[in-house]
């Protein structure tokens, strides 16, 4: 199926468009700074590019419904390696693929829809759209591509629109999206590096090229062999690649800092693209890291830890936004913690379902920023419910999902993840109990931010600032993306709910083809299974907590900011702490910038200017003294030359009868 290479293609050739609208319009300006030019088109270009792209995904993935498991492209020969292996090419459409296809061209054209409206009236209106197709395009590269090499590809494209999307605003006068947009591109490229040797060293030592086909074949082949100490590594290093991509520790910080780009930028960044790529990532070579137990047990405690580190960080954020983009990193921390146990249908069930409620949340919050001038601090909002109405009943949806309440999309996709982290015993059970923690934090966080921003008294300037509910073509997308958060669920119920009421597990069994041979190395059999009457513990469990939790956070600052300042009262060292996301960013920067500067100013001032340059300048400062010295025997002297002339005649005598002799 050639149609398959439209899916990117369509989104890429949008982007072209776009940026020659931008280009038009420059040019229009030039001769009238007044004028528009045509870049109002763009954003239904860009709409139209990836509603496209939308209509092909759904028509690829339902062409691998029933016996069918996938669908691929012609293979177009990229890169000769040796007389065997060739770096080819292709699309390929399978059950894993195709549902990641659906979340990013589904969700980014609700998103796309929204900034339409969004950024209008933004000088570089077009170029916002070029550059969110192209996000759209290299992100569709990455996880419809083959092989591990049109994957970097993809993985390149959507650090460079990163960059591009989050230091968009680069001209504001702190400059902090220039710089959130430098942290993001730098601390990727160390990610990047990581994925490089990871891929380099599996083909060195698996010798099958960089198809995935053929990688997770030989992994599987080589799966209880003695001598896979290598192989492990290389599953470490592409690890560590996800870390950069999916914002783990210690490559986590520059997440948070992409709140500078417009609010479309981040929900497209957070919910549905760039963030999942790690998670897709390990489940695409599940049978490689099913074969590396040492190096699972890692990532799940990367994710642990990642979550509750940044659902901590959460709690004291002032920024509404802010609150938003640690919550991400958390929610990023339990995909892998899924991961790390081997359930890679539960990582994926989060995926989908984290990509319905955090767009609708992050829209919510432009919508709410918008309404309120630009003002993101929540400290200073409050009562905005009775503004905003659509908006507030859809973040309302949104909340509810994020913190788990029963019923919701988050509930059952957050409870499968730690219930299979519960089913593995063990030292397991400890990091069960710390993703537990991190939903009750989760839970209290999310309605501490429901209830500063839209409960409690005004706490705006009533004279600069009037709240107002935004247009219809933003809250649209809000009420699409609520109806998914509240029924997402549906996909992947618990299987003490699905025997009740005879309801399949959809997506897993829609996975099954590309999970199995995982399954099959980590089990060895069939996969067990908790009781059902620990299972139903285990969901009142989580249906308790998050209640108890919700409450606490509502009802702790629905009355405004008493009980923020009864915390900074009563804590305020742990809140310092909080506030300033445990000191990672300042560690690194005492630890890693501070010395690098320090090196840049040696190198650049002692070795460089002292250095290099002195020696230069000393041997030009010498000739120019050399100069002046001899320019003094050009007197314009007749007796002086005749002389100099006698001298020289009378030394080459002498040197010729020496040599003479």
């Amino acid at each position: 199926m050639n149609s398959l290479w439209l899916i990117p293609a369509l989104p890429f050739v949008g982007s072209v468009v776009c940026g020659i609208l931008h280009a038009l319009t420059l040019k229009a300006r030039k001769a009238n700074p007044e004028a528009h030019g045509p870049s109002a088109l763009a954003g239904f270009v860009a709409m139209g590019a990836i509603g496209a792209a939308c209509v092909f995904a759904l028509q690829a993935f339902f062409a691998i419904r029933g016996d069918t498991t996938s669908v691929v492209s012609d293979p177009w020969a990229w890169i000769p390696i040796d007389g065997t292996n060739t770096a080819n090419v292709a699309m390929l459409v399978d059950r894993l693929s195709g549902a990641m296809a659906l979340v990013v061209t589904g969700v980014g054209l609700l998103i796309h829809v929204y900034a339409s409206s969004y950024m209008k009236g933004d000088p570089g209106y077009a170029k916002f759209f070029a550059y969110l197709n192209l996000f759209v395009a290299m992100m569709l590269i990455l996880i419809l591509s083959s092989s591990l090499v049109g994957t970097f590809v993809g993985w390149e494209g959507v650090g460079l629109c990163s960059y591009l999307l989050i230091g968009f605003w680069y001209d504001k006068q702190d400059g902090w999206p220039a710089v959130a947009g430098q942290k993001a591109f730098v601390m990727n490229r160390i990610g990047d590096a990581s994925f490089l040797l990871g891929m380099f060293l599996l083909f060195t030592q698996l010798g099958v090229g960089f198809d995935y086909s053929a990688i997770n074949e030989a992994a599987a082949s080589r799966a209880g062999g003695a001598d896979n100490g290598m192989l492990a590594l290389a599953a470490l290093l592409l690890f560590g690649g996800a870390c950069g991509k999916s914002a783990q520790l210690p490559l986590s910080t520059w997440l948070p800092d992409a709140m500078a780009g417009p609010t479309p930028v981040s929900a497209l960044i957070h919910a549905a693209t760039m963030v999942t790529s790690g998670i897709y990532l390990v489940i695409r070579l599940n049978p490689l890291y099913a074969m590396a137990p040492d190096v699972m047990y890692v990532i799940a405690v990367v994710g642990a830890l990642t979550a509750f580190f940044a659902a901590s960080s959460a709690l004291v954020q002032r920024d509404l936004k802010g609150v938003l983009a640690y919550s991400t990193v958390s929610q990023l921390g339990y995909m892998f913690l899924a991961l790390g146990t081997g359930a890679w249908v539960a990582a994926l069930f989060h995926v989908i379902t984290h990509a319905f409620f955090k767009a609708l949340l992050f829209l919510g919050a432009g919508s709410v920023i918008h309404g309120m001038h630009e003002e993101q601090d929540m400290h200073k909002m409050g009562g905005l419910r009775r503004h905003m109405p659509r908006t507030f009943a859809t973040f309302i949806a949104g909340a509810a999902a994020l913190s788990g309440l029963p019923l919701l999309s988050g509930f059952f996709s957050k409870d499968e993840i730690l219930a299979q982290v519960f089913l593995q015993g063990g030292p397991m059970y400890l990091l069960w109990g710390l993703g537990v923690v991190t939903a009750m934090l989760t839970a209290f966080y999310t309605w501490r931010m429901v209830a500063l921003t839209f409960f409690g008294p005004e706490r705006f300037d009533v004279d600069r600032v009037h709240p107002h509910e935004s247009p219809p073509l933003m809250t649209v997308p809000l009420m699409i993306l609520a109806v998914l958060s509240v029924i997402g669920g549906v996909m992947g119920l618990p299987h003490v709910v699905g025997h009740l009421f005879h309801v399949p597990h959809y997506l897993h069994d829609w996975l099954e083809p590309v999970t199995r041979a995982g399954d099959q190395i980590l089990h060895r059999g069939p996969a067990p299974h908790l009781a059902d009457s620990t299972e139903w513990l285990l969901l009142g469990f989580a249906s308790l907590i998050a209640f108890a939790m919700a409450h606490r956070g509502f009802h702790t600052h629905k009355h405004g900011l008493i009980g923020e300042e009864t915390m900074q009262a009563k804590h305020p060292a742990a809140a310092g702490v909080l506030s300033k996301a445990w000191g990672l960013d300042e560690a690194y920067q005492k630890a890693i910038v501070a010395p690098f500067k320090l090196l840049a100013v040696f190198i650049a001032v002692v070795i460089d200017q002292l250095g290099i340059d002195g020696a230069v300048n000393a041997v030009g400062r010498s000739a120019q003294a050399a100069g002046t010295k001899l320019k003094r025997f050009s007197d314009g002297s007749i007796a002086g030359y005749g002389l100099w002339m006698g001298a020289g005649a009378a030394v080459l005598a002498l040197v010729l009868t020496w040599m003479g002799a």
